[in-house]
């Protein structure tokens, strides 16, 4: 099908949400290669939630060859939700051909929606040789940001297992009680994911709140 005569793809600028859900899914139902450009190009700009998921998955009913360099030029837009969107996308598809994209650029990036995103896309393409080092990249991070964003990197840290336990030993050590509150409380999300959720929404708060001689591990 000519994409240029494509009905499909004009629903994806519709006006209605449920419009552009339906083009979305009805692309992915039918996917061809001269879809991708215009799944991508409204990836950048769509503001419903469930209309990007959509989007996200008719890019993963492609194949990989096709998609996966054009959603890693995308980490290069000046647009954070390109780059947000595309982060999310590839660690959906999950070749590993992308781990060189996720730059230290993007798991540091300014926006925090594309700096959680290329955390989960990172733990996700990541070879084994290089978890370690990633581990260390994203422990940087410890005890900063908000409640989403603390709990987004307890996660990350916790999907990398063992490896990420030494980087996480070191921070519980920390001079500043707030890193050493998120180690603690990360480990606990790594030992039991329910229970330790909590601990890593909050702990870090209570014992930066308390001072740094109290005892975090009271707090929690």
């Amino acid at each position: 099908m000519n994409p240029i005569r494509d009905p499909r793809l004009h629903g994806l600028a519709a006006a209605n949400s449920s419009v552009r859900l339906r083009a979305a899914l009805a692309v992915g139902t039918d996917p061809g290669p001269g879809t991708v450009d215009a799944l991508l190009e409204r990836c950048a700009v769509e503001p419903d939630f469930f209309v990007r998921d959509m989007l996200t998955w008719a890019l993963t009913r492609l194949p990989a060859e096709l998609t996966v360099p054009k959603l890693c030029a995308e980490l290069r837009s000046g647009r954070a939700q390109a780059r947000s969107q595309a982060l999310h996308t590839l660690s959906k598809i999950g070749d590993r051909a992308a781990w060189p994209a996720i730059t230290p650029a993007l798991l540091h990036d300014a926006d925090a929606e594309v700096a959680r995103s290329a955390w989960r896309a990172a733990v996700v393409l990541v070879p084994e040789e290089g978890r370690a080092a990633l581990a260390a990249e994203l422990a940087t991070g410890l005890g900063r940001g908000d409640r989403e964003t603390r709990l987004s990197l307890s996660r990350a840290l916790a999907a990398l297992g063992d490896a990420a336990e030494p980087v996480l030993r070191e921070a519980a050590d920390s001079s500043d009680p707030a890193v050493r509150a998120h180690a603690n409380a990360t480990r606990r999300v790594r030992d039991d994911p329910e229970a330790g959720a909590e601990l890593a929404v909050d702990a870090a708060k209570r014992v930066a709140a308390l001072g740094p001689d109290r005892n975090e591990d009271a707090a929690c």
